[in-house]
C-alpha cells in the first residue's frame, strides 16, 4: 500500500477495479506508439453494433510536464461530433502538488465552460483535489480526505456559482489492512449508501474477491454486484461478475507479450434467457 490516505477517488477503487474493469461487451482495438522524440500516439477503434467509434490520444512528456491532446468520439462516417480536448499537466512544482489545465473545444464554440484548472495536494495524512471553472460563474468542486493509508475520512462536494446551490456532496470512509479494503459512502446529497469489500484470498496466485452494495433510499431498493478474479498463470487472469439484476459476467485476458493484452467477454442475462449472449473482444498493443 502506498504511504498517506491518495485522494477521495481512491476510496473503493479496488473494489470497483475488480468489479467493473476491462469488462468490455464490444469489439475494442488500441495501440499505442512512441516516436524517438517521446510522443506517445494511442489509437482506439471500438465497434458497437453497427457504429465504429475512433479516439485518438497524443501524449508528450518533458521532466514534469505532461501535455495530452485527445480527439474523442470521431466516427467512420462523421467527425462532426468528436471532442477535441487539451490537458496539461505539471508534477510536483513543489512536494506533493499537481496541476492540471484542461479545455475542450467544442465547449468553446458553444459559450459553455473554455477551461477547467484542477489541483492536487497529496500529504501523508491528507489529500486534497480542488477544481474550478474558468467561466463567469463557474461550478467549483472540492475532495479532502484525512487519516492514512490504514484509514480514511473525506467528503467530495460541488457548489454551482450561477444558481447557488450545492450539485453534488458525498462522504466516505475507508478501512485497510494488508489484504482488505472495507469502504462506506453516503452519495447524491444522502439519497443513496454504498458500500464495497475487496479481499485478497491468494497473492501467489492475484485470486481475490470483491463486493458493492448500494441502497436507494428514495426507491428502497438495493444492488448487490459479486465478484472474483484468479490468475490462471503468469500471464493469463480470469474475472466473473454476478449482480442482483441477474446478469452473469466473466472474461478471460492473456498477456501475449509484455504490455500487450487480449480479453475476451460474456454476459448472459439469467432474468431473460432467450436474449442472446453478449461476447465482448479487446486488443491492446504496446510495443
Amino acid at each position: 500500500m502506498s504511504k498517506g490516505p491518495g485522494l477521495y477517488a481512491d476510496i473503493g477503487k479496488k473494489a470497483r477495479d475488480l468489479l467493473y474493469k476491462d469488462y468490455q461487451s464490444d469489439q475494442k482495438f488500441t495501440i499505442t506508439t512512441y516516436s524517438p522524440t517521446g510522443v506517445a500516439i494511442t489509437s482506439t477503434g471500438t465497434k458497437k453494433g453497427q457504429l465504429f467509434i475512433a479516439d485518438v490520444n497524443t501524449q508528450l512528456k518533458n521532466t514534469n510536464i505532461t501535455t495530452e491532446l485527445q480527439c474523442k468520439g470521431a466516427s467512420l462516417y462523421s467527425a462532426y461530433n468528436s471532442i477535441l480536448s487539451t490537458t496539461i499537466k505539471l508534477d510536483e512544482p513543489a512536494p506533493g502538488l499537481k496541476t492540471i489545465f484542461s479545455f475542450k473545444l467544442p465547449e468553446i464554440w458553444q459559450g459553455n465552460h473554455i477551461c477547467f484548472v484542477e489541483v492536487q495536494y497529496l500529504h501523508e495524512y491528507a489529500g486534497i483535489c480542488s477544481s474550478i471553472g474558468l467561466t463567469a460563474n463557474p461550478v467549483v468542486n472540492f475532495s479532502g480526505v484525512i487519516g492514512t493509508n490504514a484509514l480514511t475520512l473525506g467528503t467530495d462536494v460541488s457548489f454551482d456559482t450561477k444558481t447557488g446551490n450545492f450539485t453534488k456532496c458525498n462522504a466516505g470512509f475507508s478501512f485497510s489492512n494488508a489484504d482488505l479494503i472495507a469502504t462506506l459512502s453516503l452519495n447524491d446529497k444522502g439519497n443513496s449508501l454504498n458500500a464495497s469489500y475487496y479481499h485478497i484470498a491468494n497473492a501467489m496466485t492475484n485470486t481475490a474477491v470483491g463486493a458493492e452494495v448500494t441502497h436507494s433510499f428514495s426507491t428502497n431498493e438495493n444492488n448487490i454486484s459479486l465478484g472474483t478474479q484468479h490468475a490462471l498463470g503468469p500471464l493469463t487472469t480470469v474475472k466473473a461478475r454476478v449482480n442482483t439484476s441477474g446478469k452473469v459476467t466473466a472474461l478471460i485476458q492473456h498477456q501475449w507479450r509484455p504490455k500487450s493484452f487480449f480479453t475476451i467477454y460474456g454476459e448472459v442475462d439469467t432474468k431473460s434467457i432467450e436474449k442472446t449472449a453478449k461476447v465482448g473482444l479487446a486488443l491492446a498493443l504496446k510495443p
